[in-house]
C-alpha cells in the first residue's frame, strides 16, 4: 500500500497568522499519526512563513514513524538536517521567495551539484528523494546523481485530470516505469487531493509514499482530521 505522509505546513501557516502556539504543530503531528498517517512532511522555508527551524528540531522528538524534510539543499538546510537525521530528505529546486514548490530538479544540469549534496546526506544515513517533473531524462539524471528515490510533481496531472485522467497520467506512468526498471524508489505530491488520488495510485503501483498537506488540511476543516486521514488512506 501507497505511505500517506502528511504535510503540516498549513498548520503552522494557522499559528503563524495569529502568533502564539495555537494550532500547536507538534501536537498536531501527533494526532495525524495517531490517526493513521505514516509519516510526517514538513517544508521549513528560509523567511520561516510556515514550519520554524525549531519546530523541524522538535518534531524529531515526537514523529514515531518516517520524518521527511523537504527544501532547496542550502548550506543552512543541510547543516539543520544533518542535525535532525530525519528518516528521508526531499531535495527541491524552490528559490526562498516562492509561495510554493511550482518546478521539479534539472537533473542533469545540477547533477555535480545534487550529485554531492546527495553523498552528504546518504553519509549520515538519510534516504533521499529528489523533486522531479515526469521527464524521462530527468528521471535517468535522477539515477546518475544516486538519489534513492524521485518525488514526481503531480499538479501537471491534478490540473489536467478532469479534462482526460488517462491522458493526464500517461507522462507519470512512463515515469514510474522507468525509475522501477533503474531501482529508484517512487514518492508523489503537490495538489493531490480526494478526487484524483486514487486514479493515480491504482495506475502507478510503485507509488511508495505520497505527501499532501493543503487538500488534506482543507478537507479536515469540514470532515475533521482524523475521519480526514482515514478517508485518505482509504484511497491508497
Amino acid at each position: 500500500m501507497t505511505h500517506l505522509s502528511v504535510n503540516i505546513n498549513k498548520i503552522a501557516t494557522l499559528r503563524n497568522s495569529r502568533g502564539g502556539l495555537m494550532p500547536d504543530v507538534i501536537h498536531a503531528a501527533k494526532k495525524c499519526l495517531d490517526f493513521g498517517a505514516d509519516g510526517i512532511t514538513v517544508h521549513p522555508r528560509p523567511d520561516q512563513r510556515h514550519i520554524t527551524r525549531s519546530d523541524a528540531y522538535r518534531l524529531k522528538e515526537v514523529v514515531t514513524k518516517e520524518y521527511n524534510i523537504e527544501g532547496f539543499p542550502s548550506k543552512e538546510f543541510i547543516k539543520m538536517v544533518t542535525e535532525i537525521l530525519p528518516d528521508q530528505v526531499t531535495l527541491v529546486p524552490d528559490p526562498p521567495n516562492v509561495l510554493t514548490s511550482n518546478n521539479g530538479w534539472d537533473t542533469i544540469k545540477n547533477y555535480g551539484f545534487l550529485k554531492e549534496i546527495i553523498a552528504e546526506l546518504q553519509l549520515h544515513n538519510i534516504r533521499v528523494s529528489i523533486f522531479v517533473n515526469p521527464d524521462l531524462k530527468i528521471v535517468e539524471g535522477a539515477k546518475n546523481c544516486n538519489s534513492d528515490r524521485i518525488e514526481l510533481y503531480t499538479e501537471a496531472y491534478c490540473n489536467n485530470f478532469i479534462k482526460d485522467k488517462s491522458l493526464a497520467i500517461q507522462p507519470y506512468l512512463k515515469a514510474a516505469v522507468l525509475a522501477q526498471n533503474l531501482e529508484l524508489g517512487v514518492n508523489a505530491g503537490h495538489d493531490l487531493n480526494m478526487q484524483n488520488l486514487s486514479f493515480f495510485v491504482k495506475e502507478i503501483e510503485n507509488i511508495a509514499e505520497v505527501s499532501i498537506g493543503h487538500a488534506l488540511i482543507s478537507d479536515s476543516l469540514y470532515l475533521g482530521l482524523e475521519n480526514t486521514i482515514q478517508m485518505y488512506k482509504r484511497l491508497l
